[in-house]
C-alpha cells in the first residue's frame, strides 16, 4: 500500500505547513510571507495507517515559461504528473479567490482524484469560508487546520474514497484501520458514552466548586476552605458516577435499585473574578488555566451561589461558556439555605431564560455541596445537555421545519426584494451547526435569525446548547459591473 499525493495551490494556503504535518517533521520552511516554497519536496508520510509520498509544491502563480514564477509552475506540473491524487489546498478564512478558480480548471485537466482542502478553518471565520470551496466544482471540500491538526480524520476518510485500491488492506487490517480511527476522531459528532464525559465546574470564589466535587467523589480529594481563591490548578479528577451513588442519604435510598453508569472526568477550577479586580500574578495564571479548562471540557457546570445567583460576574462566565461553543449547565449551589425553596427555584428558571437568551432552557439545578442534595440530579443534568450538545438532524426534518417557518413568519424585503432563503442544512453537531443557503442573506436583520435559532431550539429540543448560524448565498455575476 503506496502512493504519491501532490499538494497544489496558491501561494500562503499553508501548503508546507500540511506537508510538514503529514511527514511529522518540519522539513519545509513555512513563512507568513508568500513564495517561500520554490521547489518541488517530497518526504515520506503517514496518516492513521496509510503511508504514502508526499509532494509540497510552489504557490501556483502566472508567468511566461522562462521566468522564475513559470520554472516554479513547470515543477508543480511535474509534481501533478507523478502524483496519483492532488491536494487543492485554499485558504478558508479568505475564501475561494479568482486565482483558485483558474488553478481548479488546471488541476481539473489532469484527470486524476482531487481532494480540496480548506486550510485554517479553525474558528467561526474559518468554518464559514470552508464552504466556499464548494463553488470549485471539485467536490465536498475537508475543513482542515494544518497548523492546529484538525480534521485529518476527515482527510483519512477522503485518502480512503479517492484511492480505494491503493488504500486497500487486508481483512485483518482492516479490522485495525477501523479501531484506530475511532480511537482517533475526537471532534465527531457521534455520541459514544464508553468515553469519559469531560466536566469543567467554574464559577466565581467561594461558590462551593471543590466541596461539591469531594461530595460527588465520596472523599476529601479536593483542597478546601473558608477562604476565597483556594484552588488555583484546574484539577482533573476521574470518578464512575453511579446513579444513587451521591447525594445525602435519603436519596440513595429512594435509588438504591437503579444502576445507571458513567465514566466522568471532572475538572475543579480556580474562582474568575472580574479582570480588573485581579492583579496578583499566581491569580491571572490560576484563572487563564480555568479558562483553558472551558476549551477542553465538553460540559460546562457553571456554579452559582443561590444566596446571591446572577451577579453579573456570574453571566459574564455562561456568556464565556457559550461563546467557546460548550454544552452548559447551571447549578445553584447552597440551595439548603434558601428559604421557600419551590417559588424560589420558578423564579430563578425564569430570570435565567430573560438574562442568558443565547442558552435559553439551559437546565437550572438546584444542589448543595454541603449537604450532598441534588448531585445526582445535577449530573443526570449534564448527562442530557452533552446528549443535545452531540444531536445531529437530518436535512429532509430541518427543511420541512424551515419551509413551515418562513410561511409562517417571511423575511423581509430590501429594496423592494424579499430575501429568499432556499434550504438547511447541519453540517457537524458538538456544538450543533448550522448552515442556511439563498439569495441576498447579508441584509437579513439578525432579529429573524434569532427568530430561526429559537425556533431550531424549540422544534428540535435543543434547550440550553450553543447554536451557530451560517449564512451563504450564490455570488452576483452582475456585483462587479455595478461597482464599475
Amino acid at each position: 500500500m503506496s502512493f504519491t499525493l501532490a499538494i497544489i495551490g496558491r501561494p500562503n494556503v499553508g501548503k508546507s505547513t500540511l506537508f510538514n504535518r503529514l511527514v511529522g517533521k518540519k522539513l519545509a520552511l513555512v513563512d507568513d510571507q508568500p513564495g517561500v516554497t520554490r521547489d518541488r519536496r517530497a518526504g515520506e508520510a503517514r496518516l492513521g495507517d496509510l503511508k504514502f509520498t508526499i509532494i509540497d509544491t510552489a504557490g501556483l502563480e502566472e508567468g511566461g515559461a522562462e521566468t522564475l514564477s513559470g520554472r516554479m509552475r513547470a515543477q508543480t506540473e511535474a509534481a501533478i504528473e507523478d502524483a496519483e491524487a492532488i491536494l487543492f489546498v485554499m485558504d478558508a478564512r479568505v475564501g475561494v479567490t479568482p486565482e483558485d478558480r483558474h488553478f481548479a480548471s488546471l488541476v481539473r485537466r489532469a484527470g486524476k482524484p482531487v481532494i480540496v482542502i480548506a486550510n485554517k478553518a479553525e474558528g467561526r471565520a474559518g468554518e464559514a469560508g470552508a464552504y466556499d470551496a464548494f463553488a470549485l466544482g471539485l467536490g465536498d471540500p475537508v475543513p482542515l487546520s494544518a497548523e492546529h491538526g484538525d480534521g485529518f480524520a476527515e482527510l483519512y476518510s477522503a485518502l480512503l474514497e479517492a484511492l480505494p485500491e491503493a488504500t486497500a488492506l487486508s481483512a485483518d487490517e482492516e479490522e485495525e484501520r477501523r479501531e484506530l480511527v475511532l480511537a482517533d476522531d475526537e471532534d465527531g459528532s457521534e455520541l459514544d458514552p464508553t468515553k469519559p464525559l469531560r466536566i469543567a465546574i467554574v464559577g466565581r470564589p467561594n461558590a462551593g466548586k471543590s466541596t461539591l466535587i469531594n461530595r460527588l467523589l465520596g472523599e476529601d480529594r479536593l483542597l478546601t476552605g473558608p477562604e476565597a481563591g483556594v484552588t488555583r490548578d484546574s484539577i482533573g479528577v476521574e470518578h464512575v458516577w453511579r446513579k444513587g451513588g451521591s447525594g445525602n442519604s435519603r436519596e440513595r435510598s429512594a435509588n438504591a435499585g437503579e444502576s445507571a453508569t458513567r465514566s466522568l472526568k471532572v475538572f475543579d477550577t480556580a474562582g474568575l473574578r472580574k479582570r480588573a479586580k485581579v492583579d496578583d500574578k499566581l491569580e491571572k495564571l490560576a484563572a487563564a488555566d480555568a479558562l483553558r479548562a472551558v476549551k477542553f471540557a465538553e460540559v460546562v457546570v457553571v456554579l452559582l451561589d443561590a444566596t446571591i445567583p446572577f451577579e453579573k460576574q456570574d453571566l459574564t462566565i455562561v456568556d464565556l461558556v457559550a461563546r467557546e461553543g460548550r454544552a452548559l449547565v447551571i447549578g445553584l449551589n447552597k440551595w439548603d439555605l434558601v428559604e421557600d425553596k419551590g417559588a424560589k427555584l420558578i423564579e430563578l428558571r425564569e430570570e435565567a431564560d430573560r438574562l442568558l437568551p443565547q442558552v435559553r432552557g439551559a437546565a437550572v439545578m438546584p444542589v448543595s455541596g454541603a449537604t450532598g442534595q441534588g448531585i445526582d440530579a445535577l449530573v443526570e443534568a449534564a448527562i442530557r445537555a452533552h446528549e443535545i450538545w452531540n444531536r445531529r438532524i437530518s436535512t429532509a426534518r430541518l427543511n420541512r421545519w424551515l419551509e413551515g417557518a418562513i410561511d409562517q413568519n417571511p423575511p423581509p424585503a430590501v429594496a423592494g426584494r424579499r430575501i429568499k432563503i432556499r434550504y438547511m442544512t447541519q453540517p457537524k453537531a458538538r456544538p450543533p451547526y448550522f448552515v442556511v443557503f439563498g439569495n441576498q442573506l447579508d441584509e437579513l436583520p439578525d432579529s429573524y435569525q434569532r427568530y430561526l435559532i429559537n425556533g431550531l431550539r424549540q422544534t428540535f429540543a435543543l434547550a440550553g446548547t450553543p447554536i451557530r448560524m451560517t449564512l451563504k448565498q450564490g455570488d452576483n455575476p452582475y456585483a462587479r459591473k455595478k461597482r464599475r
